[in-house]
């Protein structure tokens, strides 16, 4: 999934923990063969493959994690869209860019984006996208969506508690050997190597999305890497979102969403999800919480 996987599980001694861990990651490799939309055998690829020619079957758990996607793309009216990986490669964010595409440029870059040119049939168990040079990939929800994998594997297996970090898109239950939660650190993006906040989680999924490792800086404004699909351009405002609750595939979609929304269409939409809460560090360094803030993290540092 182009990230890097750390797994920690309180297990009775070292040669267990391993064992368990290395379940995990195979999981996680299971999951990236059949959904990365680099690797040219995955199942993703070949429905990418055929845009536009048929209609491609696949997996229940493949078909489903889409369904699940394009439900966002609907209650975020296109701020999470899938076929994002449809778009033409026209922003840099290495530093180097320094002035804005042209709008011909950025207009031809979105053609072939649109949640609602994605059709499923249940039935069948297939996915078509009905426009040539179209593509879908899973990077706003993958990693989120094989933490909670991880971790539900674990839990069948009786493990107690640990953390599956995906790249900072983390699920954890339990809690660690002396009994206390576990303690999670969110990074300050304005201070290189300092943490923010930390929260005692037991049974929690935590996702940040954020334009402070990955951006352009034009004409003084800071353009995120996430990009608002409806016009081309990179989300601004939002330094970082951090959403808290119950699974992760969830939470990094939600995170996702509302750094191109903004923080006031983000919050408003989050009102409706109880179960989750975000954190928003706008790019002025005002911190903004959804109201439910407190409730949702005193719920997820208590046992299930």
């Amino acid at each position: 999934m182009g990230s890097s996987f750390d797994v920690s599980i309180v297990a009775e001694n070292e040669a267990l923990a391993e064992n368990y861990i290395q379940q995990v990651f195979e999981e996680v490799i299971r999951i990236d063969l059949l959904i990365s939309d680099w690797k040219p055998n995955s199942q993703i690829s070949e429905v990418n493959k055929n845009a536009g020619i048929k209609p491609v079957k696949v997996d229940k758990e493949v078909f489903d994690l889409t369904k699940r996607a394009l439900q966002f793309s609907e209650i975020t009216n296109g701020a999470f869209d899938i076929t994002v990986a449809s778009m033409d490669k026209i922003w840099s964010f290495d530093g180097l860019m320094d002035e804005l595409p042209t709008k011909e440029a950025i207009q031809k870059s979105i053609e072939n984006v649109g949640y609602k040119n994605v059709i499923l049939n249940e039935s069948e168990s297939t996915i078509f996208l009905s426009k040539k040079g179209m593509k879908i990939g899973f990077g706003a929800t993958g990693k989120g969506y094989a933490a909670d994998k991880g971790r539900e594997l674990m839990l069948k297996l009786g493990i107690k508690g640990g953390i599956v970090n995906a790249s900072g898109d983390l699920a954890s239950w339990g809690r660690q050997p002396d009994r206390k939660s576990w303690l999670i650190g969110l990074r300050d993006p304005f201070k290189n190597g300092a943490i923010l906040r930390t929260f005692p989680v037991r049974n929690a999924a935590m996702c940040t999305s954020g334009d402070y490792q990955k951006f352009a800086l034009i004409d003084g404004i800071r353009y995120s890497h996430i990009i608002n699909l409806k016009t081309g351009i990179p989300a601004t405002g939002l330094t970082s979102v951090t959403v808290l609750g119950p699974e992760a595939e969830t939470a990094n979609a939600f995170s996702t969403s509302i750094m191109v929304l903004g923080a006031e269409a983000g919050l408003q939409l989050l009102n409706n999800y109880p179960d989750y809460a975000c954190l928003i560090i706008t790019e002025d360094n005002d911190i903004i919480t959804s109201k439910n803030y407190k409730k949702v993290l005193k719920n997820l540092n208590t046992d299930n």
